[in-house]
């Protein structure tokens, strides 16, 4: 049985991440129920850490040395609704990219594996 591919070439390599990162972001910080989470957030040094996260994640070749999720969002307070809403907008980022459909399923499955370690506070 051959092999796929993995999901980062699949989906166009770093030009891809770079775009849906970029396009995300816009949509994160024009959402005022998470964008208070960027506040003081330098957005330049945070998609640069996006992108490698997310290529690493998506398969590239490379390492990933930033922080674990969950060291990363643990003083945070991010409740379920919180994480909802970041995925909805890493969706249609891709999907304004058109992304097909069965890609954006890949995409949003290891999105949610990381949901334990991010949303820790309950929605209210």
């Amino acid at each position: 049985m051959e092999q796929q591919e993995p999901l980062f070439d699949r989906l166009g390599g770093m030009d891809a991440v770079n775009a849906a990162v970029d396009i995300f972001y816009t949509k994160v910080l024009a959402d005022e129920s998470i964008s208070h989470f960027f506040t003081n957030t330098n957005m330049k040094y945070q998609a640069g850490k996006q992108k490698a996260f997310l290529a690493y994640a998506f398969g590239c070749p490379m390492g990933y040395t930033g922080k674990s999720m969950r060291e990363a969002h643990a003083h945070m307070n991010i409740t379920e609704d919180h994480f909802n809403s970041v995925a909805e907008h890493l969706v249609s980022s891709l999907e304004e990219l058109n992304v097909p459909g069965d890609m954006i399923d890949e995409v949003a499955a290891i999105a949610l594996s990381t949901k334990k370690d991010i949303a820790v506070a309950k929605t209210e």
